[in-house]
């Protein structure tokens, strides 16, 4: 069964469980915004003002979902300063259950059907051998901004709760968990670490009714002068007992103090005290972005798998429009095969 409608919050669920039952045996296959948290967090943040520009199909079998696609096409977005955020290329999330590969070559020709005419981008696993020769076959190649030692691409970190350092803060700073600040203190906190975006106490609203937000969960780290100062959003995947931060940031202004190792190291003890036995995290990966890698790496974690960033660009879909030598008799041309610090990575972007 498929169903092409608007992104919903009950698809949203049914999505983050399709990411528990494929964390469960093959986390590697689990693509980059397609895990329980990131899906939360991507939607809960930003669906009031982007959700209009957002399509998606669902591919169930049996009754359960196996392979969902989320587009997002162009938008106009307005920032948390007024200025206003143009993005013109099309963005694809998705997943396919590793039972079910036939339908990654459904789930493409969804994409290029809903955003025909649009460079098109997508972030499959790189573990997923099958679904990178699936895009290819269709004209997918690495995206150059993704490639060399600054490129864009992501790495998915993961380590073990079983012992943890002490989490220490410098004299004056203290923790807070969102639930204790308020809703006006977790999105400064945000924004402080980030710069502007599109969020404000309305999205974080939002965000605080997706599956698998805790306030409890959110950690924050107020300065002496009551500037929040670093936040950590924690995702409990109470099925698996794994905990994902996302996002994770700090106030440059207080960055090189050791805020961000100890909003990781203490929401990883309140992750345990919750039940979790793992935590993942996710940062830029090319070895021109070092500083969040070697934040993480000093607090236990460990590379586990990396995205691959693909890219087909608009001129490919009017190449393969105009007739050529080895056009049909209705002119449709043979297409042929061909994307320190403190401060982490924010895959929402906006």
């Amino acid at each position: 069964m498929t169903t092409p409608e608007l992104l919903t919050a009950a698809d949203v669920e049914l999505m983050q469980g399709l990411a528990q039952r494929i964390t469960a045996t093959r986390p590697e296959l689990v693509n980059s915004d397609a895990s329980y948290g990131g899906l939360a967090w991507n939607w809960g943040r930003a669906h009031a003002a982007q959700g209009s520009a957002w399509r998606r199909r669902l591919w169930s079998r049996g009754g359960d979902l196996v392979a969902w696609g989320w587009a997002q096409l162009p938008r106009s977005v307005r920032l948390s300063d007024g200025t206003v955020k143009e993005t013109t290329g099309a963005y694809l999330a998705y997943q396919v259950h590793p039972h079910h590969p036939d339908l990654v070559d459904e789930v493409i020709d969804w994409y290029d059907a809903t955003a025909p005419g649009l460079e098109r981008t997508v972030l499959p696993s790189a573990e997923d051998g099958f679904a990178l020769e699936r895009w290819a076959a269709h004209g997918y190649a690495p995206d150059p901004s993704g490639q060399g030692d600054t490129g864009s691409w992501t790495q998915l970190n993961q380590r073990d709760l079983v012992r943890l350092e002490p989490a220490v803060l410098p004299d004056g700073y203290r923790f807070r968990t969102a639930d204790q600040a308020g809703p006006e203190a977790a999105v400064q906190a945000h924004l402080n670490a980030w710069g502007p975006r599109a969020y404000s106490v309305e999205a974080y609203g939002n965000l605080r009714r997706t599956t698998g937000y805790r306030g409890d969960l959110h950690v924050l780290v107020e300065a002496p002068d009551g500037t929040m100062a670093s936040s950590a959003v924690m995702w409990l995947d109470e099925t698996n007992r794994t905990v994902e931060f996302e996002p994770v940031g700090t106030h440059p202004g207080h960055r090189r103090l050791g805020l961000g190792r100890a909003a990781l190291l203490h929401g990883m003890l309140l992750a345990r005290e919750a039940g979790a036995v793992q935590a993942t995290v996710a940062c830029l990966g090319a070895p021109g972005h070092p500083a969040a890698r070697a934040l993480y790496y000093g607090v236990g974690f460990r590379v586990l798998y990396r995205d691959v960033p693909l890219l087909k660009s608009a001129t490919d879909d009017r190449r393969n429009t105009m007739p050529s030598a080895g056009a049909g008799p209705g002119g449709a041309a043979l297409a042929g095969p061909p994307g320190s610090g403190d401060e982490l990575v924010d895959p929402g972007g906006q």
